[in-house]
């Protein structure tokens, strides 16, 4: 464990020590696999993820089994780490996880990468697995971020690809076996190929076309699949949820009882990348929900819940849910929290019965200010719905509202920058056209853009992302024409905006990248205080990578993505069916409205199969 003298000269010891609530402590000697859950983020960050809550517990349900959790040290405490020659550990037992099994990485966001490099160099792991001997574990990633492998392939033994639940038991299984048989490090690694859903870097190769694109992926290993299919749980009321959270030291992001409703989601927006690659919609059960719900309150004391979920709104027995957990909650004082909702009636008059006493800020994602604009990226609401919206929740106290947009979106104009504008003051009119006997407070109203990153597995896939000087422009333009007082304008940093679309969309060169500059210096790139654009544009430099190339660029329908090799269900034909939609801005109906046949009933389950 960490020595008490230097725990106390730094920030926020808690994050160090372990032994939370709700936290396991095996004997090492009694078990078979050691595994270390390894969030590239500070302790507060990590501990609000639910994937780390489901798999912590998914995995120590297995007597044979202790997953620790290891997180990235502040900058404080990773500078007295090396002063003292203090390797990475996991928090339960404080031991080196250089001398785990297993140590299993998610990819949440990609400006993490350059902590991830940082983890392993901490714990004397070698950053590249090719110089990983069998004195290493093994690192395997997943995650949302790992349907794009490539700019990671080089420092990852394997990627998991889908939902953990489906296949740890049977890769643990197979790895204590072959340990009792006394085979090698590479001996395992070679046989999760046996598995779909696991993709191996090192047994694949890419060749280029003479303009630097891909020209196809090459099979290095008879039994290296092509392409590999994600994997997907098929029953939500069966599959392991945990009955209990690891209650952190200190206030984590989300301080909060998380309960996941159901995964997918039904919408199509055409920027979302979840909103593919986690279809087919899969609900929960309302009475699962409510059992889940009362053994996680019982077993932790929060004060707060929260449903989790990409559109709550979208959940099938949302209303007669809703009531029994208020009835749960009320009984034990207990406020919930909605996130996802949609802009309309049914969602409002729902928060008006969940924050009856104590209302907070009520927050939206119209995402576009134009009603063309919203058809281009398939948001199916229109203006009308966003202001009857705003004016039941004002109507029914709430003054404090946050509207979330973006810019850059494919096809963007400047009445489309200038229709935020417009919207925010159209929604601030209506709120003072209300009489005061009838309306809470002053309003407060917010309006926050973020930059748009072309992701993989969406239909905006191929278009070409602004570059750094016009989002800026955009930035400046659209602060000057919100004049109105009451109205908040705030933007997310355009520079890291890019340099995401660049990893996002990278292949394995954009690697060369992130090991350039963390070598320069740069880690927690996502936190504003510490991002260092000049370290990465000269680690673009040394490395000949082309920040235009990658984010910038229109890309043809037929050019080979990095990603193509991965079968997500949704198929590429339909991603262009809804690239071209949008380019004439038509729209297309929800799942339960009408299929549209974009591939995920391929996993024959959820929504698709409903009726």
């Amino acid at each position: 464990m960490i020595p008490d003298y230097i725990l106390n000269k730094v920030d926020k010891p808690a994050r160090y020590i372990g032994g939370e609530l709700n936290s396991y402590n095996k004997d090492i000697d009694k078990i078979d696999i050691h595994f270390a859950f390894a969030f590239p983020d500070v302790y507060e960050v990590a501990m609000s993820h639910l994937g780390m809550h489901i798999l912590y517990h998914f995995l120590n349900r297995r007597e044979d089994t202790f997953c620790e959790r290891v997180f990235s040290p502040w900058v404080d405490m990773e500078k007295l780490m090396r002063e003292n020659k203090l390797e990475l550990f996991g928090l339960e037992s404080g031991t080196p996880i250089k001398k785990f099994d297993f140590i299993g990485i998610t990819l949440q966001y990609e400006m993490s990468y350059t902590n991830i490099l940082n983890m392993l160099d901490l714990s004397n792991i070698p950053i590249f697995s090719s110089e990983r001997t069998e004195d290493d574990p093994i690192v395997i990633a997943g995650g949302p971020c790992a349907y794009n492998p490539e700019p990671l392939a080089p420092f990852i033994d394997f990627f998991y690809l889908g939902e953990g639940e489906v296949l740890y038991d049977e890769i643990l299984d197979l790895y204590k076996a072959f340990k009792r048989q006394g085979r090698s490090r590479e001996e395992i690694i070679e046989a999760m190929l046996r598995f779909d859903g696991i993709y191996i870097p090192k047994f694949y190769e890419d060749t280029y076309n003479n303009d630097g694109t891909i020209k196809q992926k090459i099979s290095l290993h008879p039994d290296a699949r092509l392409p590999i299919s994600k994997v997907v749980v098929e029953d939500m009321d069966a599959v392991f949820y945990p009955d209990k959270q690891v209650i952190p030291w200190i206030q984590a992001v989300h301080d909060r009882v998380t309960l996941e409703m159901f995964r997918g989601c039904l919408r199509g927006c055409r920027f979302c990348q979840a909103g593919m690659i986690y279809r087919p919609v899969r609900e929960k059960t309302k009475d699962t929900l409510i059992n889940q719900a009362k053994k996680l309150l019982d077993s932790t004391g929060y004060e707060e819940i929260s449903l989790a979920s990409l559109s709550t709104s979208d959940f099938n027995d949302l209303d007669n849910f809703s009531k029994e957990l208020i009835d749960v909650c009320n009984e034990r004082m207990v406020n919930i929290s909605l996130p996802s909702l949609r802009i309309d009636k049914f969602s409002v008059e729902l928060m008006q019965r969940v924050q009856e006493v104590r209302k907070s800020s009520l927050t939206f994602a119209p995402e576009a200010g134009t009603q063309r604009m919203r058809d281009v990226i398939n948001k199916n609401i229109t203006e009308e719905e966003i202001l009857n919206g705003c004016e039941l929740a004002f109507r029914g106290g709430w003054s404090r509202v946050k509207l979330y947009f973006m810019l850059g979106l494919p096809t963007e104009t400047e009445e489309d920058i200038y229709g935020i504008a417009n919207l925010a003051e159209d929604i601030a009119r209506l709120f003072h056209g209300i009489d005061k006997s009838e309306r809470s407070g002053a309003l407060q109203l917010v309006v926050s853009t973020s930059c748009f990153v072309p992701k993989p597995f969406t239909p905006f896939q191929w278009h070409g992302q602004d570059t750094v000087e016009t989002f800026m422009a955009k930035h400046m333009q659209l602060k000057n024409a919100i004049k109105r007082k009451g109205i908040k304008y705030n933007h997310h940093d355009a520079k890291t905006g890019v340099l995401e679309a660049v990893i996002a969309r990278g292949d394995r060169r954009v690697a060369d990248l992130i090991y350039q500059a963390y070598k320069l210096g740069c880690t927690y790139d996502s936190w504003s205080e510490f991002f260092d654009e000049d370290k990465w544009l000269e680690a673009a430099k040394l490395t000949g990578v082309d920040y235009y190339f990658y984010a910038n660029r229109q890309r043809s329908y037929d050019e080979v993505f990095p990603w193509d090799f991965i079968n997500i269900g949704v198929t590429k034909d339909f991603l262009i069916t809804e690239s071209k939609k949008a380019e004439k801005e038509a729209t297309t109906p929800h799942c339960r409205e009408k299929c549209s046949a974009c591939g995920a009933n391929k996993f024959k389950n959820g929504v698709c199969y409903e009726d």
